[in-house]
């Protein structure tokens, strides 16, 4: 079968289409023919072993797919360990959900991993209350764009997106953001960034960021924090480490600082369910908007995590293998 396989670490061309064996399922898998693979920021990171898991090699990206079972039946969406970006995949059955109908490969693979992890952040992490002011930080992205419509449905009092253009801010607001900021102001000085934020919200400070960027946002989110506010942290798409969090400031301030990673989600199976439940459903009835960001071909593999790092695009990256 053909897949992306990696046998050194680095940025997008250490990726090579290769020929390998299928594999072969365990107990409690199936083999699957995948229709659609999904690409997520975290990928990025893993070739290059800055993931938050150290890696072996040589290793096949990817962990996520649309697919039916070899020798057909149901249409599933599900999530790997890794090994997605490949024409056939093994998966375990407690992981992998029904797509209904209506509902497109693109879309499925929009929410089963974002989408569970922006309805985590918000539920699970950030406990979100209704009237709450809510910063989503890197709006127009896979798991931002699908986190401003779920806060918004849950009776965020405000929500403030960030993004890094103005075709991408305007999506922002279309999508339920109040209005969107530019991350641009923190570049230099995390304090332009705070002032920002909090002008964005009437002069007052924020309850809830969701936060994956690192560096001068992370700082400027935090202090932009009420009492009682919390950020949650999920990824560090800028490669720079924040500063140190004092925790004596913590207490000070009544802010908290969480950690989120949707890994310990799936050790968890009823976690999943509860999130792909409500999710799946929303996209079929047209209540969830997963905005599509380009379906690349298998051999194009480096170009969409060329255009991913470069912030090129909005939305769920999708590859198809049969191209």
């Amino acid at each position: 079968m053909r897949a992306v396989q990696i046998t050194r670490f680095g940025g997008p061309e250490v990726l090579d289409v290769v020929d390998l064996p299928e594999p072969e399922p365990g107990d409690g898998q199936k083999l699957y023919d995948v229709s659609t693979a999904g690409i997520n920021f975290a990928d990025t990171h893993q070739i290059e072993n800055s993931y938050l898991s150290a890696q072996t090699l040589p290793l096949t990206p990817g962990a996520e797919f649309v697919g039916t079972p070899s020798g057909g039946g149901q249409r599933v969406v599900g999530l790997l360990d890794g090994g997605g970006y490949a024409e056939k995949v093994v998966a375990h059955d407690f992981l992998t959900w029904a797509v209904p109908d209506g509902v497109t490969d693109e879309q499925a693979l929009a929410v089963v991993l974002q989408g569970a992890t922006a309805w985590h952040l918000l539920r699970t992490s950030a406990h979100l209350v209704a009237g709450e002011t809510v910063v989503v930080i890197a709006g127009a992205g896979g798991v931002g764009s699908l986190a401003i419509q779920l806060a918004r449905r849950w009776g965020a009092g405000r929500v403030i997106a960030t993004a890094s253009s103005p075709e991408k801010r305007a999506l922002t607001e279309e999508l339920g953001a109040d209005v969107s900021v530019d991350p641009a102001l923190a570049d230099d000085d995390p304090t332009g960034f705070t002032a920002a934020l909090r002008e964005a919200n009437g002069g007052r400070p924020v309850d809830v960021v969701l936060e994956m960027t690192g560096g001068h946002v992370f700082d400027g989110s935090l202090a932009a924090l009420a009492p009682f506010g919390r950020l949650v942290t999920y990824g560090m798409a800028s490669r720079t480490p924040p500063q140190p969090v004092n925790p004596t400031s913590l207490m000070a301030t009544s802010r908290a600082v969480i950690g989120f990673w949707l890994a310990h989600c799936m050790r968890r199976p009823e976690m999943m369910d509860a999130a792909l439940g409500e999710l799946l459903p929303l996209v079929a009835e047209g209540a969830l908007r997963p905005v599509i960001g380009g379906r690349y071909p298998l051999t194009a593999v480096r170009e969409a995590h060329q255009d991913l790092r470069a912030r090129r695009t909005t939305g769920k990256l999708v590859l198809d293998p049969t191209r």
